[in-house]
């Protein structure tokens, strides 16, 4: 199981934390909803747990719950700055469909 983060992602997620004053890392969870079925869902982590999976790079850290891993398997978190909208995006080659706003994603 993987999770890659691009230099940029890991670099936001640094910069979130410190701003914030505290915690661990990124959390990464899906859950069931839209047209297509899953979304993202994004959280500070405080800790992690043995039901969880971390994922470290460029000194960030990802964590996963292990029930969320077979979604999330190979996919690459990356931060984009686009004018003035920023976001991070998922390339997860899980995905099967996404619905037209991007919001849910299906999975094969």
């Amino acid at each position: 199981m993987s999770i890659e983060l691009t230099e940029s992602a890991a670099k936001r997620i640094q910069a979130q934390i410190a701003k914030r004053g505290k915690g661990y890392g990124l959390r990464i969870a899906v859950k069931k909803s839209g047209c297509s079925g899953y979304a993202y869902v994004l959280d500070y982590a405080e800790s992690a747990s043995a039901e969880d999976q971390v994922f470290d790079a460029f000194g960030a850290k990802v964590v996963v719950a292990k029930e969320h891993l077979s979604f999330l398997d190979g996919l690459t978190l990356d931060f984009q700055r686009d004018g003035l909208n920023e976001a991070f995006k998922f390339r997860n080659p899980n995905v099967t469909g996404e619905c037209g706003c991007g919001e849910s994603f299906a999975v094969g």
